[in-house]
């Protein structure tokens, strides 16, 4: 565990203030410089909300990871073949499993509503600028099942939360409109602004596509690739209208809360809980979303 500690460095603590500084350039490309009349922009309260989140997501993630590192490390002890972090080759099996591993989780997230409850913190913004990107949830403990599948696989503890925040560190940069679509050859393989404003895109036709971290390969693979078109509507499918932070956070645990409350079968609880965001009992053998307050659909 000392060695492990003693290699642990988290890229994301070194780029907060890159992050910010590029927050600061973007106010004033859109303020200053003038933007397309399409474009949003940035609002004080939408800004301050965003940067609040992101500020506790810090302190909340410095301290899960700790709580990380000690699983990996027994996993890792439990793994058949240990990797060596000196073999460049290691890297690169880290690097390309945690993307899988992340699209998994990021898939996951918009399909299973206990975990979209949280991850729909980052959704809830109606603008689409680099202050979204540090818009997280307080609540990541459901990563760690994902990401303990690369332990087992041999990859040194320390590494892979490395490698979960060099995922982070480029995922802040595809949160901006003031960047159009890169090259083609660029495009087919990484995750881009382009790509990922459909992610945010609240539109029926944009709903559950482009998973990618950095990486859009595996979208285009498992079926879930959609390319930009119109410009997206930002935000959730309805919009929870309030800037309170607990509201932001927890608002969806709530609402789950609520329909277990009203649930008449167990089949209807377990659906409330790990079914698709909007899950309601349905006839037959269908169950139709309804929309409420999420990104996400039962059926696209």
């Amino acid at each position: 565990m000392a060695e492990f500690l003693a290699h642990l460095r988290d890229p994301v603590l070194f780029a907060i203030p890159v992050f910010l500084l590029f927050v600061a350039i973007e106010i004033v490309a859109v303020h200053v410089l003038g933007h397309d009349d399409n474009v949003v922009g940035y609002s004080v309260a939408d800004t301050r909300t965003s940067l609040l989140m992101g500020t506790v997501a810090v302190g909340v993630n410095a301290l899960f990871r700790l709580v990380m590192l000690v699983v990996f490390a027994a996993l890792f002890e439990l793994a058949p073949v240990r990797l060596d972090p000196h073999d460049w080759w290691t890297w690169a099996l880290m690097l390309l499993g945690q993307e899988l591993v992340f699209y998994a989780y990021h898939r996951a997230s918009h399909r299973v509503r206990l975990l979209w409850a949280g991850h729909q913190v980052h959704h809830s913004s109606e603008h689409y600028n680099f202050s979204t990107a540090l818009r997280q949830k307080w609540t990541p403990y459901f990563q760690l099942p994902f990401w303990s599948v690369l332990a087992l696989c041999g990859i040194p503890p320390w590494m892979i939360l490395t490698g979960l925040s060099i995922g982070l560190v480029y995922q802040f940069f595809v949160h901006t409109e003031k960047v159009g679509k890169l090259p083609r050859w660029f495009e087919y393989v990484f995750n881009t602004p382009s790509h990922h404003r459909v992610h945010h895109g609240s539109d029926a036709e944009y709903l559950d596509a482009n998973y990618g971290g950095i990486l859009i390969i595996w979208d285009r693979l498992f079926g879930s690739f959609v390319p930009e078109g119109k410009r997206p509507t930002y935000g959730l499918t309805k919009n929870i209208g309030t800037y309170n932070l607990l509201a932001v956070g927890f608002h969806e645990y709530g609402s789950i809360l609520r329909d277990l409350r009203r649930a008449r079968t167990w089949r209807e609880r377990a659906g409330y809980v790990f079914g698709p965001p909007g899950w309601q009992p349905g006839p037959g053998l269908r169950d139709v979303p309804q929309g409420e307050a999420v990104q996400g659909r039962a059926l696209r």
